[in-house]
């Protein structure tokens, strides 16, 4: 185990993008950093490897899919044996496709839900005793398509619904001792079928007219990661896009 008094992350699905952002923000202020990934294991295995260079013993890696309930365990035990602390739990392991309406199997259903409404519950709660321990945080990355509906993603818009609607039940069930709040992006990284023309378009109805990028996320988080007075909130980094 590290003897450490500093404060630990953990962060699902921090191999790459917004994930990625986030576990070089908590790194940077000095936080031991879990990295979980599921398929980016050369990803995962460069940023921890970077971290560890630039602090030793700062950063490590966990791996599992989150569908499976057995990865829920796995990372708690990983927690408690390196650690035995934990500070907070950012939820950003998220899956995005398109289920056109007539078209989505009871497959896609799960799949979608599985990963961004049941892993965010199923992991809180397995981890809620390391975080009362340290009155920790839970931050979860919605989506501002959680409110506003997105042509034939219906699926994907249900499941970050549920999200949101979970991050303010635990807000509720889990204080005072755990804040959980969520950052809901906006326009961040593009979906990849999306075309150069399709993204102009979608700027130019921005009120801030500009593409918004992984860091902006990243300080929300951070932000709401120290903000004690704060819990079951919903902020939104999309440049306002939820205004139009």
């Amino acid at each position: 185990m590290v003897d450490t008094k500093q404060p630990v992350v953990v962060i699902t699905g921090a191999a790459k993008r917004i994930g990625k952002a986030i576990a070089e923000q908590f790194h940077q202020a000095q936080y031991h950093v879990i990295v979980h990934y599921h398929q980016s294991e050369a990803a995962a295995a460069n940023l921890v490897q970077r971290f560890n260079e630039q602090r030793p013993d700062s950063a490590s890696l966990v791996a599992g899919d989150l569908s499976s309930t057995a990865t829920y365990q796995r990372i708690a035990d990983h927690i408690a044996q390196q650690f035995g602390r934990l500070d907070v739990l950012i939820n950003n392991a998220s899956n995005f496709y398109p289920t056109q309406f007539g078209d989505c199997s009871a497959d896609h259903f799960n799949d979608l839900m599985a990963i961004n409404a049941q892993a965010p519950l199923l992991l809180s709660q397995q981890l809620t005793p390391l975080l009362s321990e340290s009155n920790g945080v839970i931050i979860n990355l919605v989506d501002i398509h959680a409110d506003k509906p997105y042509r034939d993603h219906a699926t994907y818009c249900m499941a970050k619904a549920a999200l949101k609607s979970l991050t303010k039940s635990l807000a509720l069930e889990l204080a005072p001792n755990i804040r959980v709040n969520g950052v809901s992006p906006g326009a961040i990284l593009w979906p990849e079928q999306m075309s150069p023309a399709e993204q102009q378009n979608r700027l130019a109805q921005l009120p801030l007219q500009q593409h918004g990028c992984p860091k902006d996320v990243a300080d929300a988080v951070f932000f709401l990661a120290s903000a004690r007075y704060i819990t079951g909130q919903i902020v939104a980094v999309d440049g306002g896009a939820s205004l139009v």
